[in-house]
């Protein structure tokens, strides 16, 4: 899509700019599911101001929030927060992380470019490492990728490759990184047989190894750190199977989940690690989303380095899947260009004067600024922007489910009263978060205190005049449960309700409203394929101007 040349918004012709500011809230992982039973959290929990909102005639809908609709490659996609808000925010339509590497590995483009030269030269002499998520989720990585990336070195020259290997169990079900590291195994032996020393060389749990974000807590990478890097971990094995079944305790009564199994290392026959990384060796990042692979990045890029000891720093050629942070450049080199995101919603209000507050948790800041603007970090207009960071707490999100929700709630009330802003833009990151510990009370508990957040929020609102928009970025709150695919029933295995932590394909609410919005303006009912992407012209309405004409059509009627 070109890029916009004129940034100016133009008046609605029959929207006039409200007395008060605009509050766009986004309630993540607060989907609207059809299932609705002990399992679904948001329907459970008690959460009246929602209700309410949902029985306003002409001021509630559903959108789509996964697969095509938010740039991915089919509808059997789960949405999540990256795309969700990059959607939100710019109004497109734009091929995500998933779609561009599908597109790059399909053309064979992933093979002849820049990036792929910068590696090259270490297939000879030197080892080939890859680190990522092993999943076939398709919200940080696919397994099928890795397959193709793997198969296409080896083809390509790399002698001996190692696999850094990060178990899921959080998009996908719990206990399927057997199944994963069977097949990643497989691909091992197929190019074993053809001369390529390949093997599984160390892994550990998505959430307490490597994969932090947003620098919550650096401990994580350093864990992960010193078994891909430095082959240094509390667990050393044989093999990568050996290593999962044992570190699950299959056996016992409460096994530990894929999410947050301890870091290992795979050794040889003499004992020592089979797969750390020295100088001279390439590295690459599978993953194709940004937030819990950029402090790996900078690890692994940056001579200055303070946020834990290395203890070495291998000199390497370094790639990320892809570019994961545009304004620091980082990584330098990567595989597939990264989606081209311009002329988004946070551009055009900036570039019109418009004053905007933004809020939200560490855990969901960048998804209300870093890839609500298009995967740009910082500021377009720092004079106009009021950006707020609420520190996360560091324990898991089920042992203390109300998160920064209250602490949100205060920052957004305060700043829709300051009569200072045009627009408010904040974020809730609880349903999304402890519903990913598969924790049904917990998930419940958060959805009604969001709820209560909410109803406060909106009471400020008609106070000050204004009006709201409130939408989630996609499902996960709204079914707590894996299901029989063909009866929907709750899965059970001995005795009890197998949880789902993942992301779910519901729609999403939207809802409008507030004393400032005038009487007869609804939402529309002809566009039952709308999603994500139409709320960004749906905002610019209701704030008085005309949507820019790239983007996808507003829900206003």
């Amino acid at each position: 899509m070109a890029a916009p040349t004129d940034f100016t918004l133009k008046p609605h012709p029959t929207i006039s700019k409200g007395e008060g500011p605009l509050l766009v809230c986004v309630l993540d992982g607060f989907g609207e599911n059809k299932i609705k039973d002990d399992y679904n959290a948001v329907h459970v929990a008690e959460t009246p101001c929602t209700d309410a909102l949902r029985a306003v005639p002409g001021r509630f809908r559903t959108l789509k929030a996964h697969g095509t609709a938010v740039g991915l490659p089919s509808d059997d996609d789960m949405g999540n927060s990256e795309v969700g808000h990059n959607a939100l925010g710019a109004g497109q339509l734009i091929d995500q992380g998933a779609a561009l590497v599908d597109k790059a590995l399909a053309s064979g483009s992933i093979f002849s470019g820049e990036g792929w030269q910068y590696v090259s030269p270490a297939f000879g002499a030197n080892t080939l490492h890859f680190i990522g998520l092993l999943s076939d989720g398709g919200v940080h990585s696919r397994t099928d990728q890795l397959h193709g990336c793997v198969r296409g070195a080896a083809e390509r020259g790399a002698k001996r490759i190692r696999l850094h290997i990060l178990t899921d169990g959080r998009d996908v079900p719990d206990g399927s990184s057997l199944k994963f590291v069977e097949e990643l195994e497989g691909v091992l032996a197929e190019l074993q047989a053809k001369g390529c020393d390949a093997k599984i060389a160390s892994g550990g749990g998505r959430m307490g190894v490597t994969m932090d974000r947003y620098e919550a807590d650096w401990n994580i990478v350093k864990k992960g750190w010193e078994a891909h890097v430095l082959g240094e971990a509390p667990h050393y094995f044989k093999d990568a199977h050996t290593a999962i079944k044992t570190l699950r305790k299959d056996d016992s009564e409460k096994p530990v989940s894929d999410q947050w199994l301890d870091p290992f290392v795979i050794v040889g026959e003499d004992n020592a690690p089979v797969g750390t990384v020295q100088d001279g060796d390439a590295v690459v990042i599978f993953n194709f989303r940004a937030d819990r692979v950029i402090e790996l990045s900078k690890a692994l890029e940056y001579a200055e380095f303070d946020k834990f000891d290395r203890k070495r720093w291998p000199q390497t050629r370094f790639v990320g899947m892809m570019q994961y942070d545009g304004d620091l450049k980082l990584p330098t080199n990567y595989l597939v260009p990264p989606p081209a995101i311009s002329g988004t919603s946070g551009e055009f209000l900036a570039k019109n004067g418009q004053r905007t507050f933004v809020c939200s948790e560490t855990q969901k800041f960048g998804h209300v600024t870093f890839f609500w603007n298009g995967n740009r970090s910082g500021y377009f207009d720092e004079e106009l922007e009021t950006y707020v960071e609420i520190p996360s707490d560091t324990v898991p999100f089920n042992e203390a489910p109300d998160m920064k929700a209250r602490e949100i709630c205060e920052a957004g009330k305060a700043a829709l009263r300051s009569g200072k802003y045009d627009q408010v833009r904040i974020n809730f990151a609880n349903p999304d978060m402890v519903g990913h510990t598969g924790d049904l009370a917990a998930t419940v508990h958060c959805c009604a205190l969001v709820d209560q957040c909410v109803k406060e929020l909106l009471e400020v609102v008609d106070e000050v005049k204004g009006r709201f928009l409130v939408t989630a970025d996609h499902g996960n709150a709204d079914d707590m449960a894996q299901r029989d695919k063909k009866t929907k029933a709750p899965l059970v295995q001995e005795g009890k309700v197998v949880s789902l932590t993942s992301h779910t394909l519901a729609p999403v609410p939207l809802f409008i409203g507030g004393a400032g919005l005038p009487a007869d303006i609804k939402l529309r009912d002809d566009l039952p394929e709308a999603g994500l992407g139409n709320v960004a012209a749906t905002v610019f309405n209701l704030m008085g101007f005309e949507a820019p004409s790239h983007m996808q059509p507003t829900l206003l009627a």
